[in-house]
């Protein structure tokens, strides 16, 4: 009996026990998901803000800058705004648009950019096939885009009847693209361009200033009720151009913001994007971006634990990481950045040389990579959704190199100095189109639109860039010839030298490069190369470790 009662009591100190730690345990899941479900301010996520490891890792993505202006096969990236300007003024890259619309569509007055909308079908268009040629050929993440300047949705967007679901090719372009890229184990971004539309439209409420049609307005000045028993029946042309500039009142350009608001809004809840770019050195509409970012963190926060994606701007903002157009970095930068490029205006054109093969692609991936940053390159696409055939070239040449010499690319950091050589040492620095191309001398002319392309002058032949991973030093020789020549970093008596070099071999065949390292610097003898060359990437292994890991 004693025994018994022992047992008992014994029983109910244990169930107690259980019960109180019970209790705690579900005080403390409550506590847990309150502070999940509770959201910072931006102030709050700006301050705790690291550039995510992924993106740092990635270091090449594949932009898929893509719309209805595709559709025109002449007349630059900014034919919706062009084709109503009989004078293009200084932008001359937009020159063939009117002519070229006149030719093919008729006046815009009776055939403007909307109806350009309703002929792209993306006839073709297998986000599957493209996301699998893009990670085939290198690319670590993927980005697609949601609006341009010509304020068309490319989403299923329930706040903008002008969409890509509602018009045009009648599908989710980014609902499409988010799923293959998920579906590849890749991560996905989205652009938004959207914030200047009111300026960007304005010459559509124009009219000719001579011939013909001389004063006869534009088809932005069309109302919804135009468009009874036409393919637009139902759709409002003020809701895709805008009000008309005298009708722009505080309180209508209010609701405009309000509205890219709810839309941008759902476009990072609804597709859950890894990345999100908006194309402005500011927050578009300052709070108003501001509060797109801090929603695209929280849902970022509540997923993964952690703020694991990623704003670019175009200038250093807190909270953000920094993008460089159609340019790079003059400097190796503590924090990391993006440069993105593109092959002509954006949007596929035929009119257009491309700016850019798969020399100038690497070169681009190489110097951003040395100096902490990624490389966005924009994939222009056929208005059916096919890649180019001349793009499709470059590319699977640059994926072809990744897969070769991706060791000294993919999860690597920078060393203490990003490289060597003439253009670092500012020597012999070339104008290319009235363009300062090289590093040094560019550094006082900004670094947007900096980039060198494939009419830019080959680097020399001492051109080196460095990366880092682990124990494991890359040495890219940028325009590699048979022969030797000097680094000057790596000299014995050199503060910057890494150390006393141990063996150095090509990353591409393990072939062991010979090598003198004196107190002049690091004689490196390349081995013949036939003709022109990529890149060649040196895989060094030096006897002390005094390089970044």
């Amino acid at each position: 009996m004693i025994f018994n009662n022992s047992l008992k009591n014994n029983l109910q100190k244990t169930v107690v026990s259980n019960l109180f730690f019970v209790g705690l345990l579900m005080l403390l899941n409550i506590n847990f998901a309150t502070a999940q479900e509770q959201e910072l301010s931006w102030d709050e996520l700006a301050g705790q803000y690291e550039c995510p490891e992924w993106f740092r890792d990635a270091k090449f993505g594949i932009w898929f800058h893509w719309g209805p202006q595709a559709v025109p096969e002449q007349g630059g990236g900014w034919y919706a705004r062009h084709m109503y300007m009989q004078d293009v003024g200084k932008q001359k890259f937009g020159k063939m648009a009117n002519p070229y619309h006149l030719q093919t569509y008729g006046h815009p007055s009776e055939f403007g950019f909307k109806d350009v909308i309703n002929e792209w079908k993306a006839e073709k268009f297998d986000a599957q096939e493209l996301i699998k040629f893009s990670k085939e050929n290198g690319a670590k993440y993927i980005v697609a885009l949601a609006n341009h300047h010509d304020h068309f949705d490319l989403f299923n967007s329930t706040y903008h009847e002008w969409n890509s679901v509602n018009v045009g090719p009648k599908k989710d372009i980014i609902g499409e693209f988010e799923k293959a890229t998920r579906n590849a184990g890749l991560k996905f971004g989205v652009t938004s361009h959207d914030d200047r539309f009111l300026n960007w439209w304005k010459p559509a409420f124009g009219a000719d200033k001579e011939g013909i049609y001389q004063g006869i307005p534009y088809d932005a000045r069309l109302t919804k009720e135009d468009g009874k028993g036409l393919w637009w029946e139902g759709l409002d042309p003020k809701k895709l151009y805008g009000p008309a500039p005298e009708d722009r009142t505080p309180e209508i350009i209010e609701d405009i913001k309000k509205n890219w608001l709810k839309r941008h809004i759902e476009l990072v809840t609804n597709y859950k994007p890894d990345l999100l770019y908006n194309d402005g050195f500011n927050f578009t509409y300052g709070n108003y971006g501001k509060e797109v970012t801090r929603t695209l963190y929280n849902n970022s926060l509540k997923e993964n634990g952690k703020i694991d994606a990623v704003m670019l701007l175009k200038r250093k903002a807190a909270g953000t990481v920094n993008e460089v157009e159609s340019g790079g970095s003059n400097t190796l930068r503590e924090y990391p950045w993006q440069s993105e490029i593109t092959f002509t205006d954006w949007f596929y054109k035929k009119d257009r040389h491309l700016t850019h093969n798969a020399r100038t692609i690497l070169e681009m991936l190489i110097e951003a990579v040395s100096k902490n940053g990624n490389l966005l390159l924009s994939m222009e696409l056929n208005p059916d959704g096919t890649i180019p055939n001349e793009i499709k070239k470059s590319v699977k040449i640059v994926g072809d190199w990744l897969k070769i010499n991706g060791e000294a690319i993919y999860g690597t950091r920078p060393w203490t100095v990003y490289g060597d050589g003439k253009s670092v040492r500012g020597e012999d620095v070339e104008m290319v189109e009235g363009e300062l191309r090289n590093a040094t001398e560019s550094q006082k002319h900004g670094e947007h639109f900096n980039q060198r392309t494939t009419a830019t002058p080959a680097f020399n032949h001492d051109e080196v860039r460095y990366t880092t991973k682990g124990d494991n030093f890359y040495i890219t020789v940028m325009n590699p010839k048979g022969g030797e020549f000097i680094i000057p970093s790596f000299a014995k008596s050199s503060k910057l030298s890494p150390g006393s070099l141990k063996s150095l071999t090509q990353l591409y065949d393990g072939r062991k490069i010979t090598f003198k390292q004196t107190n002049k610097g690091l004689t490196i003898n390349m081995p013949a190369v036939n003709g022109d060359s990529y890149p060649v990437v040196l895989k060094a292994k030096f006897k002390k470790k005094h390089y970044k890991a």
